[in-house]
C-alpha cells in the first residue's frame, strides 16, 4: 500500500500490523491503549465533526498542548479534511500565541490543561477563535463533545475530500521557536515528511510490528512529530510519558525499545548516574569509576585490543547492566538531535551497549539531513551521521551547509523575501557550519550567526568549546562571549549536583547555592577546572575570565529555546552587567 498523504498510514499501520496499542497515555494512573483501529474511528468521526463546524480546506486549526493521543488524533483529522494543522509549545506566552493566531489565520484552537486554556483565552480576547479542550474543563467544550457532532456525518463526504488531498499539498506551519526574534512560519507538505520518515526507516534497527517507543519531546517540534509518523509506519506502539519528572518511572513500566531525545536530556541522566556513583564506597565506587573511565576510552568502530575487550565485557556485566536496567532494559536505539551531543557521552553509552544515535536537521528540513548509522562499524563519534537517501548537501565557500532534497520546505508563511532569501537556487541555507568527511560523513562544527570576532581579529566558535566545557561534572550550562572584546569570557551555571558532591568530598560545609558560588575555594576550583579544559583550544579562544550565576537558564525564564537551545541575544541582554564586569 502507497503513502501519499500522511493520513493514508492509519489505513496502512491496520492492513500490515492492525495494532491492539497504536498509542498510549497514563489515565488515572493506569496506561490506556488506542488500537489502530480505535484511531481510525476517531479519526474519521473527528473529520466529520470538522465538516459540521465549518473548517473548510486550507483553513488553520491550531494543536497547544503537552503530548497524548488527541494530539494526533485532531492532527490526522484535519489532514483528512485538506486543513492544516498550526501547533504551538504551550509553554510560550500568551502574547505569542496572539501573535501565531492572527499571523496564521487561525480558525480554532485545541488545548491541552486549563494553563494553556487560560493563555489562549488571553490571546483570543479580541478575536473570535473557538477553543476546545482534551482536560474536561467548565469553561470550553470537550474534545470528546465535538466529536460526538461528527456522528451524523456522511462518511462519504469525508472520503471524497480525502480523495482531493495531495501529496504536494500543504499540511502544517510549524512556528519555529528561534533564538532570535518573532517566530517564522514553516510550511510543509505531506510530501516533505513521507519522504523524510521513509528515508530515516532503514536507520531505526527495532523490530516492525512488536516495539514500543517512549515520546516525551514536544509533539509540536518537527522531530518528535515526523518520529511518531515514522513509529505509526513501522507499527511501533507510542507510549506518551507522564512528564518529564515522570521519564524514569515510565520507562521502567514500559520497557521501551527506541526513544527519541535532545542531549540536555542525555546529560542530564549520565550526570545522574556520576553522582550516584560518587555517593558509593570502598570497592563498589572503584569498580564504578573503573568502568566509567572504561566507557570513555570507548571507539565504537576501532578494535582496543583483547584485554580492553575483556574488561568492557567485565564492566557491562556488572556496572553498565544497572545503566541498562534503568532505561526500562529493552533499549536498542536512542536517538539524539536538536543540538550537537557531547562525545563523551556517546562513546559511555555505546560502550554500556545502549546506542546513541545523533543526528541533524531543521525544521525547515522536516527535519533529517543525515542520521547516524546504528552499528559499531559504521557509527562515527562526533559526527552527525550520513546523508539519507535523495537529500544532496553542499558545504559553501564560507562553510555553510547548504541542503536540497524533497524534504526541503516549502517556504515561510506569508514571508516571500526571507524564503526567496533561505532557498536560492533550490539550495536551503541552513546557517550551520559543517563539513563533510571521508566515506559521506557530516560534521557540524558551529551555527554561522553564533560565530564572532575578538578584537584581535580572531574568529571564535563558541558551540564547540561550550559543549566542551559543560564536559565538567561541575559545569550545567554555559555561553561563550567576546564579541569586539579583546578576549573570550564565559558565564556559568554551575550544576549544583555536582558541587554539592565535590564539597561533600572535600568536606566543604554546604550552605546554599548563590552563597556558595561566592565562596574563594569555590571559585579557585572553577578557575583550575577552566584551565584544563582551554588546553584544547588555541590560545586565543582560551576563556580568561567567568562569572558564576546562581540560577539555571529555562524556557520559562527566556534564556533556551523550547528545544533547550540557548537564546544568545537574550542572554546578552539579561546579563549585560554581568558581561561588562568580565571586561571592566
Amino acid at each position: 500500500m502507497r503513502i501519499n498523504r500522511l493520513f493514508d498510514i492509519i489505513n496502512y499501520q491496520i492492513a500490515t500490523y492492525d495494532k491492539d496499542v497504536a498509542l498510549a497515555q497514563k489515565v488515572m494512573g493506569e496506561w490506556k491503549g488506542y488500537s489502530s483501529k480505535d484511531v481510525k474511528f476517531i479519526v474519521d468521526n473527528l473529520g466529520l465533526a470538522f465538516l459540521s463546524a465549518g473548517i473548510k480546506t486550507g483553513e488553520k486549526v491550531a494543536i497547544i498542548s503537552e503530548n497524548r493521543p488527541e494530539w494526533n488524533f485532531i492532527d490526522l483529522a484535519l489532514q483528512q479534511i485538506g486543513a492544516i494543522s498550526v501547533p504551538m509549545y504551550p509553554t510560550i506566552s500568551a502574547e505569542d500565541y496572539k501573535y501565531i493566531f492572527e499571523h496564521a489565520d487561525v480558525k480554532m484552537a485545541f488545548v491541552g490543561s486549563e494553563e494553556i486554556f487560560g493563555k489562549a483565552k488571553i490571546a483570543t480576547e479580541q478575536n473570535k477563535i473557538q477553543i476546545m479542550s482534551f482536560d474536561k474543563l467548565p469553561q470550553c467544550t470537550h474534545w470528546e463533545e465535538f466529536m460526538n457532532t461528527g456522528e451524523s456525518g456522511n462518511l462519504a463526504d469525508l472520503d471524497s475530500l480525502k480523495e482531493q488531498v495531495k501529496s504536494d499539498d500543504l499540511f502544517t506551519i510549524i512556528y519555529t521557536s528561534g533564538t532570535t526574534g518573532r517566530p517564522k512560519g514553516v510550511m510543509l507538505s505531506h510530501r516533505n515528511i513521507i519522504h523524510n520518515l521513509l528515508a530515516v526507516e532503514d536507520r531505526l534497527i527495532v523490530p516492525k510490528g512488536t516495539s514500543k517507543a517512549l515520546s516525551f519531546l514536544p509533539l509540536c517540534h518537527i522531530y518528535e512529530r515526523t518520529g511518531s509518523f515514522c513509529f505509526m509506519y513501522m507499527g511501533i506502539s507510542i507510549y506518551y510519558a507522564e512528564s518529564m519528572e515522570k521519564i524514569g518511572d515510565n520507562l521502567k513500566e514500559i520497557q521501551p525499545h527506541v526513544f527519541n531525545t535532545v542531549p540536555r536530556l542525555l546529560e542530564k541522566v549520565y550526570d545522574k548516574i556520576v553522582s550516584k556513583g560518587y555517593e558509593l564506597t570502598g570497592l563498589k565506587k572503584s569498580l564504578f569509576f573503573w568502568a566509567l573511565n572504561l566507557g570513555l576510552k570507548f571507539e565504537p568502530n576501532k578494535s582496543q585490543g583483547f584485554w580492553y575487550d575483556l574488561q568492557l565485557n567485565i564492566a557491562n556485566k556488572i556496572i553498565f547492566s544497572k545503566w541498562r536496567e534503568a532505561l526500562g532494559g529493552n533499549i536498542l536505539q536512542i536517538n539524539s538531535g536538536a543540538s550537537a551531543l557531547q562525545p563523551r557521552l556517546a562513546r559511555v553509552f555505546w560502550s554500556a551497549g545502549i546506542p546513541v544515535c545523533e543526528g541533524y536537521g531543521l525544521t525547515e528540513t522536516s527535519p533529517v539531513v543525515a542520521v547516524s548509522i546504528c552499528n559499531l562499524k559504521d557509527m562515527r563519534i562526533g559526527y552527525v551521521g550520513k546523508l539519507v537517501k535523495e537529500v544532496q548537501v553542499q558545504i559553501a565557500e564560507d562553510g555553510e551547509i547548504l541542503v536540497k532534497g524533497p524534504n526541503v520546505m516549502q517556504g515561510y508563511y506569508k514571508q516571500p523575501e526571507m524564503t526567496a532569501d533561505a532557498i536560492q537556487n533550490g539550495w536551503f541555507h541552513t546557517g550551520d557550519i559543517g563539513e563533510i568527511h571521508d566515506g559521506g560523513y557530516l560534521k557540524i562544527t558551529d551555527r554561522k550567526k553564533e560565530m564572532f570576532k575578538t578584537s584581535g581579529g580572531k574568529y571564535i566558535a563558541p558551540q564547540p568549546m561550550e559543549n566542551k566545557f559543560k564536559e565538567s561534572s561541575l559545569i550545567e550550562q554555559l555561553i561563550v562571549v567576546g564579541e569586539n572584546k579583546n578576549y573570550p569570557a564565559a558565564l556559568i551555571v554551575p550544576s549544583f549536583d555536582g558541587l554539592k558532591d565535590y564539597c561533600r568530598h572535600k568536606d566543604i560545609p554546604y550552605t546554599n547555592d548563590a552563597e556558595m558560588i561566592q565562596k574563594p575555594d569555590i571559585l579557585e576550583k572553577f578557575e583550575r577546572e577552566i584551565e584544563q579544559l582551554n588546553k584544547y583550544f588555541g590560545k586565543w579562544e582560551q576563556v580568561k575570565k567567568f562569572t558564576l550565576l546562581p540560577q539555571p537558564w529555562g524556557i520559562e525564564t527566556g534564556e533556551l529555546t523550547p528545544t533547550m537551545k540557548l537564546k544568545r541575544k537574550v542572554i546578552h541582554t539579561k546579563f549585560a552587567k554581568e558581561i561588562e564586569e568580565l571586561y571592566s
